[in-house]
């Protein structure tokens, strides 16, 4: 087994609370949203996730590195949170499909990580007092000057972090043969999303967040997609009025998270901050026109207005969360356009909802 000397760590949060714990490495300090995962497996991804930009991860499993990473299991090109917060970490792993370590894969890419924390106590307390900004650091005699620098962190509300993690150039992805052609808005995309629009006969343009109509149009695609992604979904005006526009000519179109925000936005239903968010891999949705229930991978902390969705005579709510009655998924009546609030791409996850990408390609043949 390997051992190293840790260095103590603390996790100061925004109201002034601390959690102790030790460093799993690199030293130093990082500040984000704290939001805790309940999520049992998929730690890779989840940390290379670009709706998790700008927030320190909180995972409530107790054990985290046991497998391993893996180069291809990834749904970016590097780590996204601004630092880890575990209850037990492991230096070793015993899959043998893995190429390294967690350690390794942190070290790669210069990420604080913290472990021994009492996670149960601080997502309990994160839970009762919503979630907050804090700091994970190392500098555990500074509590003073670290208070400082928080306090100058930007909240998550209004906070625009798509411009972040979107693409600068535009780049294709499937095989450009294929039957449909999808134009896909990056604002924050996730790998297996384009996967599984590639393995339905696509072939897929993906453009920078600020992208305009007629860009997406010059590819003369099939139908228009608009992504998951970071960060407070009203500052997003270009990706707004893209919607609109999509909207108006009723072209299909299919929005996933973020995406599923900025469509709301674009029919005038408003986006409220949540007290935490969900984010796991168990989510239970009900699909109101089915009346099937769904297992389902969920990661936001905005959503859009119930009350404001049901006065909405264009809209029609199609899947709703069955924990709080959130809105889950909307359809427009009259037009050819539909999201969700969640990641029918889940991987590794439940696949309950993968007929939702069965469903854009035949809004498409339509």
């Amino acid at each position: 087994m390997k051992y190293k000397q840790r260095k103590k760590a603390i996790i100061l949060l925004a109201d002034g609370t601390i959690f102790h714990g030790k460093s799993i490495g690199k030293e130093g300090s990082a500040f984000g949203e704290v939001c805790f995962n309940t999520g049992t497996t998929g730690y890779q991804e989840i940390f290379t996730d670009p709706s998790y930009y700008g927030q320190l991860m909180v995972t409530t499993n107790a054990h985290i590195g046991n497998y391993g990473t893996k180069a291809d299991e990834v749904e970016s090109d590097d780590i996204k949170i601004a630092g880890l917060i575990c209850k037990n970490f492991s230096f070793n792993y015993s899959r043998p499909a893995g190429d390294a370590s967690l350690e390794e894969f942190f070290e790669k890419y210069n990420t604080l990580a913290i472990a021994d924390v009492d996670t149960r106590a601080l997502v309990s307390y994160i839970r009762d007092n919503g979630a907050m900004n804090a700091v994970i650091s190392t500098e555990v005699d500074n509590i003073e000057g670290l208070k400082k620098q928080l306090a100058e962190i930007p909240s998550m509300v209004g906070l625009e972090l798509a411009s972040k993690v979107s693409t600068k150039e535009p780049y294709f992805v499937g095989d450009e043969n294929a039957t449909y052609k999808i134009a896909a808005l990056d604002i924050g995309i996730k790998k297996n999303i384009l996967r599984n629009l590639a393995k339905r006969d696509a072939y897929i343009k993906v453009f920078p967040y600020n992208s305009k109509f007629e860009d997406l149009e010059a590819f003369n695609p099939d139908g228009y997609f608009l992504s998951n992604g970071p960060g407070d979904p009203e500052p997003l005006v270009d990706a707004i009025n893209l919607a609109k526009e999509i909207i108006a000519k009723n072209k299909p179109l299919f929005g996933i998270c973020l995406g599923h925000q900025v469509i709301a936005l674009a029919n005038g239903i408003s986006t409220y901050k949540m007290h935490n968010g969900h984010r796991g891999i168990n989510h239970p949705v009900k699909n109101l026109i089915t009346g099937k229930g769904e297992i389902t991978s969920q990661n936001h902390g905005f959503a859009i207005n119930r009350e404001e969705t049901e006065a909405n005579a264009n809209v029609e709510i199609t899947h709703v969360h069955l924990n709080d009655d959130t809105v889950a998924g909307i359809k427009l009546k009259d037009k050819n356009c539909f999201s969700v609030q969640y990641h029918p791409e889940a991987s590794p996850g439940p696949n309950d909802s993968l007929y939702l990408f069965d469903q854009f390609i035949e809004n498409i043949k339509k």
